[in-house]
């Protein structure tokens, strides 16, 4: 943290202009000066920098983030390629159980005429 800028001979005097005694201005001085430095105040510099670090940050983050997001809609389509061709394949089959149940109704259909014609 930066330090608060504070002239002590000018708070004297301005005390001391006010009608304070100049040992008792010194000591008002020394008092504030103290309580400055003790106090973690924190300076308009200060601010600029957190804010720039911070902002530095959030531009880290969004980069990150749109990496990430350009990542899993790669892989959504991956995943649509996937069920795409699965599905192709899956109708195929049902296409092959079709013409397979056909045949097989048409056997037990035509074991039936032979049977009771």
């Amino acid at each position: 943290m930066g330090a608060v800028a504070f002239d002590t001979l000018q708070f004297v005097e301005t005390l001391k202009d006010a009608g304070v005694p100049e040992a008792q201005a010194k000591a008002f001085s020394m008092a504030v000066r103290n309580s400055h430095e003790a106090a973690e105040l924190a300076t308009k510099a200060d601010l600029r920098e957190y804010e720039s670090s911070v902002r530095n940050d959030l531009e880290k983050l969004e980069t990150g983030l749109r990496h990430e997001i350009s990542n899993v809609r790669h892989e959504i389509s991956d995943l649509r390629k996937d069920m795409d061709a699965k599905f192709i394949v899956i109708g195929a089959e049902m296409s092959s159980v079709k013409w397979m149940l056909g045949l097989i109704a048409t056997g037990i259909f035509g074991l039936l005429v032979k049977t009771f014609f």
